[in-house]
């Protein structure tokens, strides 16, 4: 297995093997990129290919961790404009795997492990080794996490060995793996190329161009290589938030359609329970009749806000916590003032960008980064909001105007609003910011960086949200993933178990009718939350060392899930029991002494958690 440099330049001869169309690898390019040297500087490894043309390209290695972060840059020192079609992160050749790992990725469904050998996917070589085997997945747009994680797991089952590939783009990205003349692989990844996601860049004279990186991470399970990857993953978290403090979201309490008197109601039942964070979602803008159609317009609802934001954020502070306030800040709804500002909108083929009936703001526009610092940081300033939850609930698709390409305006386009969103952060630094996208559209790595907290998923009330949230393990830290858990006046103690307990593998978020509940269930939210103190330094700091799913299906999950995390002497057991489920088995449960306990797994639809302590 050795690292080497992919890249397609337009007008270099494609690879044979009826690949053309489905891949770019093994190009004129790749085959004119010769290795010339290698340098170890300040940590990191260079290796330098040469083309004789006048082309060269350095891929960078850099250990982080027990993983690695590696890009590729590209440099064009000929005397003309040159068009690059593809160029990889990161590429592998003769790796030795036969079973692949992917986590597919719908709404409210997302990370589902899928297993895949060799012949499944129909990538036994030819007979001769002349036809390429192809497998190429990826996502188009500027919701990274749609059908699949930029993240894939190669094993090699005959010497139990992993290797472990994350990507941590927000705009298209893409993965492939293949074989040719021997069943060995070659697998690479990054920025969706031409064929996949429209992507070119041109480069003048003397111009460079630098991938974004990829985490890769080599060991002896899944769960090993996961923990790498996710371990390598630096989120710039707020001081505020490092003590895990637990929040309440009030959109599965209003839906949509907050107001000054259910927030003061909101607040008073929660005051003294241990909340930090009490956030107000969307609804508290614009015109009462779609919060979605309102989006961008960021005047304050005076029929539900009558004296302005700062009111209700005074308030919760008054009561103990920290008031957070929701922003879809990239789009404009057509009850917005931006709707028709088409001068500062996303276009495309030279009209106006428009997706479910909404536009999205140019983020790479002065005029806009302007208005947007006076609509949200404004507004956060001025409200003395401390807690930001930023939503983005639609994709722009495969690009838009205003770049050398398609795919490649779309990739700046997402990178102005990863840096309009490190100025929010300059400006307010104390600032806790919330990652969210439908739930988990923007569950990578260079957004979890900007971010102190992610919600996981939309799936607010359902039965899979333990399995999607233990899906999350797998690829961002439990530390900022954020799960619900809608707490309604209906439930009895064993739905109230499970939903608390589903908390329990991330970050404790509580929404629903909380002034509803009776004294006997507020006891059991109040022995949750005493629990989850006990064992927030094993989410914080631990590794997952099992995921044992038997469901396959999400809508009606079958069996049972026990996931266990360690920290020190200490294990944190997550149990949940389904439809047709079996019991916790003792010889499941870790040795030790339970030093502290939670619900009880006695039926279907049932939870418990522990702490063990060696």
């Amino acid at each position: 297995m050795e690292f080497v440099v992919e890249a397609k330049l337009v007008g270099d001869e494609y690879d044979g093997g009826f690949s053309c169309g489905m891949s770019m690898s093994a190009s004129q390019t790749y085959h004119s990129l010769k290795k010339t040297e290698v340098t170890e500087k300040d940590g990191e490894k260079i290796t330098l290919f040469v083309d004789e043309r006048g082309y060269q390209a350095r891929l960078h290695e850099r250990r982080d961790g027990e993983a690695l972060r590696v890009y590729t840059e590209f440099e064009n020192n000929s005397n003309q404009e040159v068009t690059l079609e593809m160029l990889a992160s990161f590429a592998l050749k003769d790796v030795k795997a036969d079973r692949f790992h992917r986590l597919q990725s719908f709404w409210s469904e997302e990370g589902k492990l899928r297993t895949e050998t060799i012949e499944d996917l129909h990538l036994e070589k030819s007979w001769n080794g002349c036809a390429k085997r192809i497998e190429k997945f990826g996502n188009v747009g500027s919701m990274p996490v749609r059908k699949y994680f930029p993240f894939l797991a190669m094993e090699n089952t005959e010497t139990g060995e992993f290797l472990g590939i994350l990507l941590g783009l927000a705009s298209s990205w893409q993965i492939e793996f293949s074989c040719r003349e021997s069943q060995n692989f070659e697998v690479l990844g990054g920025i969706a190329d031409r064929d996949f996601g429209q992507w070119m860049k041109k480069l003048a004279a003397g111009e460079s161009f630098c991938t974004p990186d990829a985490l890769i991470a080599t060991g002896h399970s899944l769960a090993e290589v996961c923990h790498k990857l996710v371990k390598a993953q630096h989120p710039d978290i707020s001081p505020v938030d490092e003590k895990m403090g637990i929040m309440f979201n009030e959109y599965c309490t209003s839906w949509g359609n907050p107001d000054i008197n259910s927030i003061r109601k909101l607040a008073d039942r929660l005051e003294g329970r241990g909340i930090q964070y009490l956030v107000i979602d969307s609804g508290w803008y614009g015109l009462p009749q779609d919060w979605a159609c309102s989006v961008g317009n960021w005047e304050t609802n005076k029929e539900r806000f009558p004296k302005g934001l700062k009111e209700a954020a005074d308030y919760i502070k008054s009561k103990g916590m920290i008031p957070g306030l929701w922003f879809e800040l990239e789009f404009a709804g057509p009850h917005s003032k931006y709707f028709h500002e088409t001068d500062h909108l996303l276009k495309k083929d030279g009209y106006p960008l428009t997706v479910g009936g909404r536009r999205l703001l140019d983020m790479e526009d002065p005029w806009v980064i302007e208005h947007l610092s006076k609509d949200v940081i404004g507004t956060l300033k001025e409200g003395g909001f401390g807690y930001l939850k930023i939503d983005y609930n639609d994709t722009i698709g495969m690009g838009c105007d205003g770049g050398d390409s398609l795919g490649e305006a779309l990739y700046r386009k997402v990178r102005a609003s990863q840096k309009f969103i490190r100025k929010i952060k300059e400006e307010i630094p104390d600032i806790v910011i919330e990652n969210c996208s439908s739930g988990g559209h923007r569950l990578v790595y260079s957004m979890m960086e900007l971010a102190s907290q992610a919600s996981f998923s939309d799936a607010h009330e359902e039965k899979s949200i333990p399995v999607i949230a233990a899906n999350m393990h797998r690829v961002i830290q439990p530390r900022q993933s954020q799960i619900w858990a809608v707490l309604r006046a209906k439930d009895d103690a064993d739905r109230l178990h499970y939903s608390l307990v589903s908390t329990f593998l991330g970050r404790m978020c509580l929404s629903g009718d909380i002034y509803d509940l009776s004294g006997e269930q507020m006891e059991i939210v109040d022995q949750a939350i005493a629990f989850y103190r006990q064992a927030a330094d094993i989410i914080k700091n631990g590794k997952t060392t099992l995921i044992d799913c038997s469901t396959k299906g999400y809508n009606k999950p079958q069996g049972q899930q026990l996931v266990i995390r360690e920290y020190k002497n200490k294990k944190l057991v997550i149990f949940h029991r389904f439809e047709n489920s079996k019991a916790l088995e003792q010889s499941a449960m870790p040795k030790g002494k339970i030093i502290a306990e939670f619900g009880e797994a006695e039926r279907d639809f049932s939870a418990y958690a522990c702490i063990v302590q060696e």
